[in-house]
């Protein structure tokens, strides 16, 4: 393909700071992007396809992409880049506000492919992760730091929630680091690629809501004990918070950060089942 700055040039188009738009334009990291992914024959929604580079690699191995784009500025480059790929197709739509009950109703089992623009990273991984019915794995493209996050262990600087929420659906691996100068125009950061594969029933709980709620009480405040952030979260009195904690086999005085998501999803059935208790 030609050269991406003169495209993009030639259509006038200027970057914008609000979209966090860095596009992609090396043919190795695109095809490392595609292959990762094992998108063979499928489905495949991509999230921000900016101009189109990724979008038309994924068209050569996928059955159908749909993908998605929130800057209608993006319209003649994209008619130009995609030009003769008929298996792609774009929706100029803010991927954050789409019904994931509507969307999925008439797609099959999907894969989600993505150089995220940074700003919308965690609030679209969550979307999947919380709302989504069919969707496989997303390979995506995240800040350094939040591959690290996505990736990381109990006990580490880097857990966190996110880490726990998406490990009770998806096994989360980095498949390569990305420097920044690979990228038009270079972010202020580095990259890597992350591949989230979701496994039914990975991590089973009695309650999604109650586990949403026990994650986010467990790194309420990472200076506070569990039991202390289990009695604010769930106006418990110290008394209850321990023996709730004890049944869940979590070590007292144990810090939110130092525990599994496995454990994580004990607590919040220990939970699940004393609110049902109290009620």
């Amino acid at each position: 393909m030609e050269n991406l700055r003169a495209v993009l040039a030639r259509h006038g188009f200027t970057f914008k700071k609000q979209f966090g738009q860095n596009f992609i334009s090396d043919e190795n990291l695109l095809e490392s992007i595609v292959k990762a992914a094992q998108v063979e024959g499928g489905t495949v929604l991509e999230i921000g396809c900016g101009a189109g580079t990724l979008t038309r690699a994924l068209a050569k191995a996928a059955d159908r992409v749909i993908a998605y784009e929130i800057d209608k500025k993006l319209q003649p480059v994209l008619a130009e880049t995609l030009a003769g790929t008929e298996n792609a197709e774009v929706v100029f739509r803010d991927f954050l506000r789409e019904d994931m009950k509507a969307l999925e109703r008439d797609l099959p089992p999907y894969s989600v492919v993505a150089n995220l623009p940074y700003y919308i990273t965690s609030p679209l991984i969550m979307k999947f992760v919380e709302e989504s019915e069919k969707v496989q794995k997303l390979v995506i493209m995240v800040q350094d730091d939040v591959a690290k996050r996505l990736c990381a262990s109990a006990g580490t600087q880097e857990y966190g929630a996110i880490t726990a929420a998406v490990a009770r659906r998806a096994a989360a691996e980095t498949v390569r680091f990305v420097p920044r100068r690979m990228f038009l125009p270079a972010p202020n950061v580095d990259s890597a690629v992350v591949k989230l594969t979701f496994i039914k029933d990975r991590i089973p709980v009695k309650d999604e809501k109650t586990f949403k709620e026990t994650v986010r009480a467990a790194f309420l405040s990472r200076r506070k004990t569990l039991e202390n952030n289990l009695m604010h979260a769930f106006s418990l009195s110290r008394e209850e918070a321990a023996a709730i904690l004890r049944g869940a086999g979590v070590e007292d005085k144990a810090r939110g950060e130092t525990i599994s998501p496995e454990r994580l999803a004990a607590l919040s059935d220990a939970l699940f089942a004393a609110r049902n208790l109290r009620s």
